[in-house]
């Protein structure tokens, strides 16, 4: 028994070394599958740049706008015709009037001489102040011969240019947003020929509406002058008899030049409309006959 031990002892060992003499088997490794190509994308096409159509008639795009509410907007006006003691100096204290008022001469006229002398003024006065300055226009008349005012709402007028205003304003900036995103050079400068109306329109609209705004905040007075009624002499200052004659007799002279021209004018054409006035004659002569 021991021997057969001892035996399978030795076998063991032997096989041991031999076991470890033989080298592994190498292991390949497979090559991995390759990816299946991906396509690229194709390109997407830039879309066309589409240019709105220029506003007609003034028209700017049509936009839901938010009405505004303010204040009626009334311009108002004031005529006069007062007789006043001296025209000349009346037209200075309506002016003083006026800058006292916050205001401005818009225009002002003087004709005549001494007794017969007229005047014309009209100023422009802060709407508020507007039935005050008549108040101190008739203290500073001795007599009002006529008076007369009225009243203009420009209120819808002002919102229709306000609402015109704010289309214009979106319009130009859907133009602008255009010519950001425009490439070719036909379609930016069909962008800015519409752009440069749509702004010009909006400079017009504005012009308008700082217009109405001036006029309904500085009502406007105008006043005729006329002096008061005093004895006028029988002849008229610097009369002359003397002058007078001598102006007689250069008309006289002026008419007879006059009527010499004319018959000078009348001989010198007399072979033209007589022969006609002859041509005439006979034909009539000649249908009676």
């Amino acid at each position: 028994m021991k021997r057969l031990i001892i035996g399978l002892a030795l076998v063991m060992l032997l096989l041991v070394p031999v076991s470890c003499a033989r080298a592994p088997e190498e292991v390949i490794p497979m090559p991995a599958p390759e990816p299946a190509p991906v396509p690229a994308p194709k390109p997407t096409p830039t879309p066309p740049v589409v240019i709105p159509p220029a506003p007609e008639g003034g028209e700017a795009y049509k936009t839901e706008v938010t009405p505004v509410t303010l204040d009626r907007m009334i311009v108002r006006t004031g005529e006069m015709s007062v007789v006043v003691e001296n025209v000349l100096k009346a037209r200075d204290d309506i002016a003083q009037l006026a800058a006292r008022f916050d205001g401005y001469v818009v225009a002002s006229s003087i004709w005549g001489e001494e007794a017969e002398m007229r005047g014309w003024i009209s100023i422009r006065v802060p709407d508020e102040k507007f039935e005050p300055a008549l108040t101190e226009l008739r203290n500073l008349a001795i007599r009002v011969k006529s008076e007369s005012t009225s009243s203009q709402d420009v209120t819808e007028e002002y919102i229709d240019l306000e609402s015109r205003l704010k289309n214009a304003e979106a319009t130009e900036k859907q133009y602008l947003a255009l010519l950001e995103k425009a490439t070719d050079v036909e379609d930016i400068l069909r962008i800015y020929e519409r752009l440069s109306q749509v702004r010009q329109e909006i400079e017009q609209i504005k012009g308008q509406m700082q217009y109405l705004e001036r006029t309904a905040s500085m009502s406007i007075i105008s006043v005729s002058l006329e002096p008061q009624a005093t004895t006028k002499p029988l002849v008229r200052a610097g009369w002359s008899a003397k002058e007078a004659l001598k102006s007689a007799v250069r008309g006289l002279v002026r008419t007879g030049q006059v009527l010499g021209t004319i018959a000078i004018w009348l001989v010198i054409f007399l072979p033209i409309w007589g022969t006609i006035l002859g041509i005439i004659l006979w034909r009539r002569r000649r249908k009676k006959a």
